[in-house]
Parts: C-alpha cells; structure tokens; sequence
C-alpha cells in the first residue's frame, strides 16, 4: 500500500508540474499565499537561520523562507519530484538567492544530520506522503532543540454546510478545473482523494505531539478548509 501511493503520487506531481502553481491558485482561489503570509507572521523567521522546507515542490514557500533569513541564512528545500524542483531552480535562479539549495530527497529519510534546522516546514505535502507520523518525527529529528516545525495543509472544515460544500467542491469541481486547465483530470481527481482522507486539525495537533513535539498550537483558514500547525522540538 504505502510503495503505491508513493508511485502514484510521483507520478501525480511529474505530470503536472507545469500547470502546478497555476492550478493551485484557481484551486484555492489564491487563498494559499494568503495562508502562507500569514503563517509567515506568526513564525517570525529570524535572519541568520536554518531552514528546510520539506515536500517544497516549485519552491514558492522555500523562498519566502530564504527571504526572512536573508543571505547570511541557509535554507534547503526538498522534493522527491524532479520536474517540480526544475520549476522552482528556475525561480530561485532567477531571484539570485544564493542560501537556498534544492534537494531530490525523500521526506520519510531526510538526508541530514540530526539537529541541522531552526525551523523544518512542510506545506501541502504531508496529505500526498504515505506516512504522515513518519514525515513528523523526522522533521522533528533533524530540528534543533529548541526548533519549530510548521505544517500548511488542507484540512477538514468544520462549519455545517461548509462542510458539505467543501466536499462537493473537491469532489467534482476541482478535478475538473484540472481538466480544464491542465489537462490532467485524473491527478487532480488523486489530490481530492488525498485532501478528503487527511486528518482533522485535532488529530493531526495529536500527531505532532506523538511524534514528540510540544507547544503544539494551530490556526484555522478560511472557515477550516486548511490549517497551520505549529510545534517545537523540546529543549532538553
């Protein structure tokens, strides 16, 4: 099971890495820069730092990062599709930040040292990995003590009749804007999948406390239809 999810998903993101930032507009309606700016806000990124993006496909949030620790920073971005860190070379080449290294890596077996990171992000990749408490517990690993991770995904709203709609919306309408747009139904009909199965902002606050985070706090967007979770790694 998990070996295929992991192929599908590979698969999913290789094909429509092209149309991926594009889509992802129309698909949150832009809200999604909007949920990384503020989450942005209250992480308060100092300059200096490390940091890793974990999952960073076009590297949208590795950027931004690289932008609050400046140059004398070191931010690492990771993905296991190489079509999607094609996309995001460019746009770290083009912006000339010289901190920021893309990496083709595995987010269940982050190739770095323990203790590496000031801050380890992931943003709407945990609901496409085959292990969720996996990914956590070695983002939490390679975190200095001390350390912030941050989780940006989709989540489950939790108003009535949003809800239902939210669902509809993800069901039917979205894949079809993948067609429309990207010609890529069926990817798209996978990233509904993947959203609808993914846990509740309860239990995902549950599982950074499993994987041995503390301080777990998390913020809802947009009537809950995704969330930020925040979590540090213990001192001692």
């Amino acid at each position: 099971m998990q070996h295929s999810k992991e192929e599908r998903v590979h698969k999913v993101f290789e094909n429509i890495s092209q149309n991926y930032d594009k889509m992802n507009s129309v698909i949150s309606f832009q809200q999604h820069k909007r949920w990384r700016k503020t989450t942005m806000d209250i992480m308060k990124v100092k300059k200096g730092t490390k940091a890793l993006d974990v999952c960073c496909g076009t590297a949208d949030w590795t950027i931004a990062l690289a932008k609050e620790t400046g140059p004398k920073g070191v931010v690492k971005g990771l993905d296991f599709s190489k079509n999607m860190l094609k996309i995001g070379e460019e746009k770290v080449k083009s912006l000339n930040l010289k901190q920021v290294e893309l990496i083709h890596g595995n987010a269940m077996e982050l190739p770095f040292e323990d203790n590496t990171f000031d801050y380890v992000t992931i943003g709407f990749g945990l609901r496409n990995v085959p292990d969720y408490l996996r990914v956590l517990q070695e983002m939490h690993r390679v975190l200095k003590p001390g350390g912030m991770a941050v989780c940006l995904e989709t989540s489950q709203p939790t108003m009535i009749g949003f809800r239902q709609l939210y669902y509809f919306y993800f069901r039917f309408i979205m894949p079809f804007f993948g067609k429309i747009f990207a010609k890529s139904y069926k990817e798209y009909s996978w990233l509904q999948e993947s959203a609808r199965d993914f846990p509740g902002m309860k239990e995902l606050a549950e599982l950074f406390k499993q994987a041995g985070f503390e301080n777990v706090t998390y913020k809802s967007h947009s009537g809950g239809v995704a969330a930020t979770h925040f979590g540090f790694k213990p001192k001692n």
